[in-house]
């Protein structure tokens, strides 16, 4: 442990001198709500623009892959998901691009000292559900066929750097209240409109390739990849809330 946490400092250091500034302090959390080790913490909060800029490109790339890729089944989708959705539809349809987009706006809002709590509690919930949903769904449900191998482990990997950059947050958010509703609102009105409650010509979740084609842009909602989809997006749902509002306790507590 003592060579880990030294390897660990030595990191920090060299990080330090490249992008150097006066971080927020360490508050002592526990591990529950902040199960990284300070030192990677640190790196990561130092190294908030190229992180930001990593993620806001990821959204770009999530856009393409929801607008401009076909589905690689047959018939092929030419459209994309986008595509076959009304347009008012868009902002419940691309939950992982939002989710990027939420926690690289939120990284630049502090480097640039914006007060935007609300931000921050989207950036956080939308890591922990898309970056645990995501790799459930492509290795529980889907599996590996019908897409690229280095696509099939791109989105894998990328995801679950995204459930790991969700407790960076913590440093430099509050974790209030208000905020933490204005997450749990969006997601859960997320969860209800891309599966339980159609609208807009839902459902909007993001389509599972073990749902079968039952005529061009639609799939067919009622096999058990459905369920076990929707059931493991509302605990991811709960799971963040849980953390958001225990991280909100201990920051209550210590600050007493």
């Amino acid at each position: 442990m003592a060579t880990d946490e030294g390897v660990g400092g030595r990191i920090d250091a060299a990080v330090a001198r490249l992008f150097d500034r006066r971080l927020p302090a360490a508050e002592g959390l526990p591990r529950y709500v902040a199960p990284l080790p300070e030192w990677l913490e640190n790196v990561g909060l130092r190294l908030a623009w190229p992180i930001a800029l990593v993620n806001l490109v990821g959204t770009l790339f999530g856009f393409w892959y929801y607008a401009g890729r076909p589905l690689e089944v047959a018939p092929p989708l030419v459209e994309g998901q986008l595509g076959a959705a009304p347009v008012a539809a868009y902002p419940l349809i691309p939950d992982s691009p939002a989710a990027t987009m939420f926690i690289g706006l939120s990284l630049v809002a502090w480097r640039l000292d914006w007060d935007a709590q609300w931000l921050h509690m989207l950036g956080f919930f939308g890591c922990i559900k898309l970056g645990l949903w995501t790799p459930f769904v492509q290795l529980v449900l889907n599996g590996p066929g019908g897409i690229a191998p280095w696509l099939y482990w791109f989105l894998i990997l990328s995801h679950l750097a995204m459930a790991l950059e969700a407790f960076l947050i913590h440093r430099y958010a509050t974790f209030s209240v208000p905020a933490v509703a204005v997450a749990l609102f969006w997601y859960g009105l997320n969860d209800v409109v891309d599966y339980f409650v159609p609208v807009l010509g839902g459902p909007h979740h993001t389509w599972l390739r073990a749902e079968p084609i039952v005529a061009a842009g639609q799939f067919d909602h009622t096999v058990l990849a459905h369920d076990l989809a929707a059931a493991w997006a509302v605990v991811l749902t709960l799971l963040a809330t849980f953390f958001a509002l225990a991280t909100r306790v201990e920051k209550v507590k210590r600050s007493a």
